[in-house]
């Protein structure tokens, strides 16, 4: 055991004091971001949606996630990434406020649109604080205890949400997720030094130099498209598996939370000690590989289960394995490829594929759960995941990368 607890606490060793600060803030934050898990669950069943009306507004988000991502790497590469954090946090929280008034599915779907497009300006800016706070010897672990912060904040956020939307109202999700972001951005504007980074002549040269965008970089572009259909598979977690639990499964609202709090709280024991214990083996592509892998395993456990419980809980540890072992390895390779005068794009576009899965994740899943059934649609996401870790293998090869 104190060799077991020696590893882990040496995994969090010469980590930078503003990673750990920035990693507090999005705790905070994540703590209350039980509305995107519940969301689908609200229009259904307060609001009284379709499923497929509930997918289609849930694809807001994503497409106000790649507009804020792609604003937000605009914004970093020429502005302070402090001041755009700050901002993002603030301005995200009171959109969200206005679900309180919001019933028609046109005004829901503009307020989801508005929040992530003001959410998702705070992702360039947070990887390029991440670049700026941490060393290249410890970056995988830096972005692994960001991630771990968020995910503890997951791992809370659910649980508690499920048992609130249950005996509170849904409602209350999102006065509490707008009440989280407001406590995030007085947390790092309090203690997280600002610095005076401003964008050089010779800085704005490389913007103008097209040979260096992120655009033209191919095999970068073929990674964005992949690490995209990788989250339109993950994020079934957040749309159509809570459906699946909810209709066909019968779990209520806080069995669904705490299904959902167990892929968080997992996170939060394994992955910075698996990182810690991977990150010096020159084999990111391989560890992709074996994460994307994971996901038709998952599906097809959850699907062959037929709703009995122990299923969904070896699915959620597939899931979590998946996310595991891809996620962190594959924010690493996007944020260690750039130069400095160019990580706000290419950490945008890292931005954009996820804002794209979650446009294309609600419609894909739920579209076709709601025309075809739900074992039509594991079937697609089974041949989805499988089509994405071979892309990661062809990748792979082309970088010529273990």
């Amino acid at each position: 055991m104190n060799r077991i607890l020696s590893s882990y606490l040496g995994a969090f060793a010469n980590i930078q004091r503003n990673i750990w600060i920035l990693s507090v803030a999005m705790f905070i934050n994540r703590s209350g971001s039980m509305v995107l898990l519940f969301t689908s669950l609200y229009l259904t069943i307060d609001l009284h949606f379709t499923i497929g009306q509930a997918g289609l507004a849930l694809s807001f988000y994503g497409m106000g996630s790649v507009l804020g991502s792609y604003a937000g790497g605009w914004l970093t590469d020429r502005k302070n990434f402090f001041d755009i954090m700050i901002l993002s946090l603030i301005t995200s929280g009171l959109i969200l406020l206005l679900l309180l008034i919001a019933t028609t599915p046109f005004f829901i779907s503009l307020i989801i649109f508005l929040y992530a497009f003001a959410a998702d300006i705070f992702r360039p800016a947070n990887s390029k604080a991440i670049t700026a706070y941490s060393t290249s010897e410890n970056r995988t672990r830096s972005v692994s205890l960001v991630r771990l912060a968020i995910n503890l904040g997951f791992s809370i956020g659910p649980a508690v949400g499920g048992f609130i939307a249950l005996y509170l109202g849904y409602k209350w999700l999102f006065v509490i997720d707008a009440c989280t972001s407001f406590l995030a951005a007085i947390m790092l504007f309090m203690y997280l030094p600002k610095t005076n980074e401003e964008p050089e002549k010779s800085e704005s040269t490389i913007l103008d130099d097209s040979s260096t965008s992120a655009y033209r970089d191919m095999r970068y572009l073929l990674f964005i498209v992949l690490v995209a259909f990788f989250g339109i598979s993950f994020f079934q977690l957040f749309s159509s598996v809570p459906q699946y639990f909810s209709k066909e499964c019968h779990f209520n609202e806080g069995t669904i939370g705490l299904l959902l709090a167990l892929n968080g709280l997992l996170v939060v024991i394994i992955e910075m000690p698996l990182v810690a214990a991977l990150e010096k083996k020159p084999k990111i592509f391989s560890f992709i590989i074996a994460g994307a892998l994971c996901l038709p395993i998952a599906f097809s456990i959850l699907h062959f289960g037929k709703g009995m419980m122990i299923w969904a809980v070896m699915y959620t540890l597939l899931i979590t394995l998946s996310e595991i072992l891809a996620m962190p390895f594959m924010m690493n390779f996007a944020l260690s490829r750039p130069a400095k005068e160019r990580q706000g794009q290419y950490s945008a576009l890292y931005s954009i594929s996820y804002g794209l899965a979650n446009i294309f994740a609600p419609l894909l899943g739920l579209g076709i759960a709601d025309k075809y059934g739900f074992d039509a649609m594991f079937y697609f996401f089974i041949g989805l995941s499988l089509m994405t870790a071979i892309g990661f293998w062809i990748l792979k090869r082309k970088e010529g990368k273990p």
